[in-house]
């Protein structure tokens, strides 16, 4: 479809984010900027001479995406580029569009393209199109049939394919800063377009309205037009303009923040990854609170188990060994009783692994060997390794020793081929129960007469 800059639509499309006419939209679609000039935040892709600026300044057709949270202006920048460059501009929410709507699109371009009419085709949230999806793209970005502008919370490099991502260009918006959200929250009070002068905040409601935007304009004006209704029903007849927008009916308005977080887009990673590093780092406080961010947003607690099974090895391993079990019963635990009393039993385990000592040693010992015998570094087992259950093995001139006949069941014979014989993989750390593993090992060095671990 195909909107002005405000929404105003002259042509059907598939119902993004401007298909509404500016006097039904809501404040964010009425308070979209219509220069790069106006949007508010990053600076660095608005710069003289950057590839946004050649993009919305010259009719060059290129393929472009836009990587970023959400209520940073990637659909206000496609707006923004297509009418500053005098474009059409066609809007496809991939959450809604398939295939066939696609190509009906590409068609249409094509066709205004031979009349001398450049389209800029806009792809909200690209990453949840299908693969094929995506492939119906690439003819027309490899004949520039159209300037494609494909908006991702999610990194590209993961949730796009490499041939349509290496033809484009990979713009990476930055989050919006407190200072950003007052900026828009100042422009929306007294802009025309906006709440025109007719409310105010007091400085507690404006530091509130900031605090729940969590850096997401689209979420500040959401709240802000919420906030200001509340306010004007709440208001006398004859109360005096502008109406003051307190701090109580900002909180009345927003029932609670919504936590800004998303299941299967970036912020689901990087809030796993948090998690991860803040047990491994021993930060328990720190654990807690990206585990509750992920229980509070809905994330599946059987992906939050799975992670902390991988982790109870990769990063505590022999140094406090029962972790490991400990997640597994927690993981079947959470299977059995579900959310929300599982929420227990993960913290349960969160708290154990944090405070656990840890080591890195299992890891590096099973990719120590893995790494040396995918390099060719293998030899031929011991004769007195090898199966016995032929005719003719008691002829072997070397016989296996058995180890439980032997103090301490330990045989002294050889073990690695003899092209291997030295090489050491596990090293134990002084972490925790890991730490009675170096005297074991020593120990168990001497018995089978090889050199005591340095």
């Amino acid at each position: 479809m195909s909107a002005d800059l405000f929404g105003n639509v002259d042509e059907p499309m598939g119902g993004g984010s401007l298909s509404l006419g500016l006097r039904d939209a809501p404040l964010a679609v009425r308070m979209r900027p219509q220069t790069l000039d106006e949007l508010v935040g990053q600076e660095r892709l608005k710069a003289p001479g950057s590839v946004l600026r050649r993009l919305a300044e010259t009719e060059t057709p290129m393929s472009v995406f836009l990587w970023g949270p959400p209520g940073v202006g990637k659909t206000t920048i496609a707006a923004i580029v297509a009418y500053t460059s005098n474009r059409r501009f066609v809007e496809i929410s991939a959450v809604t569009a398939g295939v066939k709507e696609v190509r009906a699109e590409l068609e249409t371009a094509k066709r205004e393209l031979a009349r001398g009419r450049p389209t800029v085709l806009f792809i909200d949230e690209v990453h949840r199109f299908s693969k094929t999806q995506q492939d119906v793209l690439l003819p027309a970005v490899e004949n520039r049939l159209v300037t494609l502008i494909a908006a991702t919370t999610e990194n590209p490099s993961f949730s796009v394919i490499s041939p349509l991502l290496s033809r484009s260009v990979l713009l990476t918006l930055e989050p919006l800063t407190d200072a950003d959200i007052d900026t828009v929250i100042a422009r929306a009070l007294a802009d025309a377009r906006g709440l025109a002068g007719e409310y105010a905040l007091d400085d507690d409601a404006r530091a509130t309205l900031i605090r729940l935007a969590g850096g997401d304009a689209r979420r500040a004006l959401t709240y802000l037009e919420e906030s200001a209704l509340a306010a004007k029903e709440l208001a006398d007849a004859d109360a005096p303009s502008p109406i003051v927008v307190t701090p109580e009916i900002v909180t009345t308005a927003i029932d609670r923040a919504v936590v800004r977080y998303d299941r299967e887009g970036d912020q689901h990673y990087d809030v796993i990854s948090a998690f991860i590093k803040s047990v491994r780092g021993s930060d328990v406080q720190a654990a807690l609170h990206y585990l509750a961010r992920m229980i509070a947003a809905g994330e599946d607690p059987r992906f939050i188990a799975r992670r902390l099974i991988i982790l109870a090895s990769e990063d505590i391993g022999m140094a406090a060994p029962h972790i490991l079990p400990l997640c597994v019963a927690a993981a079947q635990a959470v299977q059995l009783i579900g959310m929300p009393e599982g929420r227990i039993t993960l913290a349960h385990a969160t708290i154990a692994a944090a405070l656990a000592p840890k080591s890195n040693a299992v890891i590096m010992a099973v990719d120590s060997a893995l790494e040396k015998v995918n390099a060719g570094q293998i030899g031929v087992v011991p004769v007195h390794l090898r199966d016995t259950h032929y005719p003719g093995a008691k002829r072997q001139p070397v016989k296996y020793q058995y180890a439980h006949n032997f103090p301490h069941a330990v045989a002294p014979q050889t073990y690695l081929p003899a092209e291997l014989e030295g090489e050491t993989y596990y090293t134990p750390t002084d972490h925790g129960a890991e730490a009675a593993m170096i005297e074991r090992l020593d120990a168990i060095n001497k018995l089978l007469g090889r050199e005591p671990e340095s």
